[in-house]
């Protein structure tokens, strides 16, 4: 079974190819994500050129401040025109850091969400700053394929999204961040992905990062859940296969 990064910005790579390269040497799937009109359009390019690159496709909180209404819908047909090309939709979410008008970034949020529950595919949902809020937003849905991406909120909030059957993403920075470490300590593996973000959160504090390296996420699940590398690869791909429906 193949490990499986399933959150990365390859389309912001130069050595594109390099990188796509080094994921297959290392038996690793790559999933790749859009944050805007562009990027949705180089995922699909890239996808189209590399048939085994995954994609997920969607609008970042800041950007959708930064179009219309009109434009938001005319994405999210462009997006369910495509359907058959994606894994899920990302990167969508709140984020109070970047901007504190919520209220445009919620109502962009929820159509993704509606999105996903109609093509029935995950949403890898961005929260930065807005943790609290994402999660009681996402609770009106009552949707269990949901993936909190790097999430930095506090340990009654991680325990909420447990109980929610919901899923949290393992991040490559994990192998010097104890607030990851510990989510691992407390959340079932059944509900755990591991992810780059590339190209942020190197493990070694380098830029930058890439897919090849999420398999130090995996050895850091293996090492605090005192199971073998193998154990966990495998786990994580039925996870993978059951939210996902990927082989």
């Amino acid at each position: 079974m193949e490990y499986i990064d399933i959150h990365s910005h390859i389309k912001m790579e130069n050595n594109l190819d390099s990188v796509i390269k080094n994921a297959h040497e290392k038996n690793v799937v790559i999933t790749t994500v859009g944050v805007d009109k562009k990027s949705n359009r180089k995922c699909l390019e890239i996808k189209t050129k590399n048939p085994e690159v995954q994609i997920c496709l969607g609008i970042y909180p800041k950007h959708v401040l930064e179009i219309t209404e009109e434009e938001l819908d005319s994405e999210i047909e462009f997006i369910r025109k495509n359907k058959n090309k994606i894994v899920g939709i990302s990167e969508v979410g709140l984020d109070l850091f970047e901007s504190e008008e919520i209220e445009k970034q919620k109502r962009g949020f929820g159509k993704f969400v509606n999105l996903a529950k109609e093509l029935d595919i995950p949403v890898i949902v961005h929260s930065r700053k807005a943790e609290e809020i994402a999660i009681n937003f996402l609770e009106n849905f009552e949707y269990k394929k949901i993936i909190m991406h790097c999430f930095s909120g506090n340990f009654k909030l991680i325990q909420r999204i447990i109980d929610n059957g919901w899923s949290l993403s393992i991040p490559t920075n994990v192998v010097h961040s104890e607030h990851f470490q510990k989510i691992i300590s407390i959340c079932p593996l059944e509900q755990l992905f591991c992810e780059t973000d590339s190209p942020y959160l190197h493990p070694a504090k380098k830029f930058p990062n890439e897919p090849a390296n999420v398999v130090r996420s995996y050895e850091k699940i293996a090492e605090i859940k005192k199971l073998s590398l193998e154990e966990v690869r495998d786990k994580i791909g039925e996870n993978w296969e059951r939210i996902f429906g990927k082989s």
